[in-house]
């Protein structure tokens, strides 16, 4: 079956994150969003229909990963195509439809996923919703059982779900536990993948959901790990960190403190005590000594995120914070709650950090400044060399781009 994924015009709701990476490479549960699409929907091809800034990302960045055929931002041939929203999160396999058909969302307007032969339709027609695109609207309808994701904080609210559904595909070796001077609760629901070091005290407690802990990953003395959570490959957390229901750390992290329903992309660092909650953060971020985030009005209500001058109702009670790639807190730095933090920010005051950050921000006890550009390209060199990766040209280019972009999607 050839599959389409593509990013249309929402991928602006799940800012930051996807100022700087297709909706599709959003983080959940063990995996990216597409890694769950092609695992659920088992395209024999595949094609990836992105913004055109994110051509060479995927080229270099994604495609090198994937092992199914990919091509990106082709129009349709003559193939019927399965044709899925990059926001969408997957739970179960997927059986091709018999005929054309296809889903919308709520509201009726936006198509969730169309089944359809219509040779020519390209990804400028999903970004722009052109007439051929709506045209699809006029299929028979069917239902589908995968979700659709509106905002950023949809993920985390689903994050329990998608750790679950992640455990239910583990390779059945990963329940050989090593040994050592740790303890677990419910065994049978612990998954332990290869070189991967448990230091004297560790508690991993699947009693309420799967502990997954990846390849070579290294749980400091003390620790103490409830399920459903999942600790990335080659990620170190510190002695006596807390890792609460609901919590992804992608690879290459350091983490410690106590963090709770949250996602944590990879190759960031919370490496010390301060409190993170019911929050999404990108790469490359970097939280000083006793950084903590707010997540629980003090009136017990529903948290709105404010975004420029819009303020949205999560139509959540718990919201952390939003935090975009090659973010940086100073320590003790004190986050609000619901609060919103754009790319490559600074934050460097010490009271309680705006709800609103836009991003290349430097904020300080003298009020917000523009971070220059120049600067956080060569901040972003040193970050990206300490862990022997390369901040290249398309890691250049995307961050020009996320110059541009942001203003409108922040406004």
């Amino acid at each position: 079956m050839h599959v389409v994924i593509f990013e249309g015009n929402k991928w602006q709701t799940f800012a930051p994150m996807t100022l700087s990476r297709p909706a599709f490479m959003l983080f959940s549960g063990m995996t990216t969003l597409l890694d769950k699409a092609i695992r659920y929907l088992r395209p024999s091809r595949l094609t990836l229909w992105v913004r055109p800034e994110f051509v060479e990302y995927c080229r270099t960045k994604v495609i090198p990963t994937l092992k199914v055929p990919c091509k990106i931002n082709e129009p349709l041939d003559d193939e019927v195509a399965m044709i899925v929203a990059a926001r969408e999160l997957h739970f179960s396999r997927f059986e091709a439809p018999g005929s054309e058909c296809v889903a919308v969302d709520e509201g009726g307007v936006a198509i969730h996923q169309a089944y359809a032969k219509v040779p020519g339709l390209s990804p400028e027609d999903a970004l722009t919703s052109s007439k051929k695109w709506l045209s699809m609207l006029d299929l028979p309808r069917t239902i589908v059982h995968t979700r659709l994701a509106s905002y950023i904080w949809d993920l985390i609210s689903w994050n329990e779900e998608s750790l679950v559904a992640d455990s239910l595909v583990l390779d059945e070796a990963q329940h050989q536990l090593p040994k050592g001077a740790y303890h677990t609760v419910n065994p049978d629901n612990v998954w332990v993948a290869k070189d991967v070091s448990l230091a004297p005290g560790v508690v991993l407690d699947a009693s309420k959901g799967p502990v997954m802990i990846g390849r070579a990953a290294s749980i400091g003395a003390n620790s103490v790990l409830l399920g459903p959570c999942y600790i990335g490959d080659y990620t170190r957390l510190s002695p006596l960190a807390i890792i609460r229901p609901g919590t992804s750390i992608g690879p290459l992290c350091k983490a410690g403190g106590e963090i709770s329903n949250s996602i944590i992309a990879g190759y960031s660092n919370k490496a010390h005590e301060g409190y993170l909650g019911d929050s999404y953060v990108g790469e490359w971020v970097n939280f000083g000594a006793g950084t903590t985030t707010s997540n629980v009005k003090n009136t017990y209500g529903q948290v709105s995120v404010t975004i420029g001058q819009r303020e949205i109702n999560t139509e959540r009670r718990s919201m952390g914070s939003l935090i975009g790639d090659h973010t940086t807190t100073s320590i003790g730095t004190r986050l609000t709650t619901g609060a919103y933090v754009g790319y490559n920010c600074l934050l460097a005051g010490s009271g309680l950090v705006p709800k609103f950050v836009p991003s290349f921000s430097f904020w300080t006890q003298k009020g917000m400044e523009k971070f220059d550009i120049t600067k956080a390209a060569d901040v972003a060199r040193r970050v990206l060399d300490r862990r022997d990766k390369v901040f290249g040209p398309v890691d250049e280019q995307i961050m020009h781009y996320v110059q541009k972009a942001a203003p409108d999607v922040e406004a």
